[in-house]
């Protein structure tokens, strides 16, 4: 009983644009790295390739996490860089008109 109407009101709404969870955050960033990976030309792709050309977010670690789901969804492979502190990919190229991250 110690809710008041506002809270009995709102249970029943679907979430608002500003409260997307987290998870959905990041299959966004992975969406938005995917396609900018189509425009990317070279074989490989690195930390730095994503910072100084990619699309935001800028944030190493969002910026990798998105690379991550990529690699689960096959889009990325990565590779052994040649410094323990550099991140380093092969682009698979699938010939796919609009390819999206699985969920």
């Amino acid at each position: 009983m110690g809710r008041d109407i506002f809270e009995r009101l709102d249970k029943g709404r679907p979430p608002t644009k500003e409260v997307i969870s987290e998870r959905a955050q990041e299959i966004q960033h992975a969406q938005k790295l995917l396609d900018w990976l189509q425009r990317w030309n070279r074989p490989t792709v690195s930390w730095r390739d994503i910072h100084n050309h990619g699309p935001r977010p800028k944030d190493q670690k969002k910026a990798i996490d998105a690379a991550e789901i990529l690699v689960r969804n096959g889009w990325l492979v990565p590779l052994r860089p040649h410094r323990y502190d550099m991140h380093k990919w092969k682009v698979i190229r699938k010939s796919i008109v609009a390819p999206e991250v699985d969920k």
